[in-house]
């Protein structure tokens, strides 16, 4: 139920401070250090950021192209 305020009680922002750097790091620790590829092969890890980022639209890709004004030479 949610608070007077008008924010509610549930959820990760609203723990406790030491419950949520409880949780958090346990996230650090959930896979060991020689399954973690991204560490073991720094290409991998490079291909993996290249592709998120063409995906996000920033590998210089302009999403909304500007048209050239009428009567202009391209």
């Amino acid at each position: 139920m949610a608070s007077q305020h008008g924010t509610s009680n549930r959820g990760f922002a609203s723990m406790d401070p030491a419950k949520q750097r409880e949780i958090a790091s346990k996230g650090g620790r959930s896979v060991p250090p020689e399954q973690r590829s991204f560490s073991k092969n720094h290409e991998l890890a490079s291909q993996a950021g290249r592709k998120g980022g063409e995906a996000s639209h920033g590998g210089g890709r302009k999403r909304n192209p500007v048209p050239p004004a009428p009567g202009t030479p391209q």
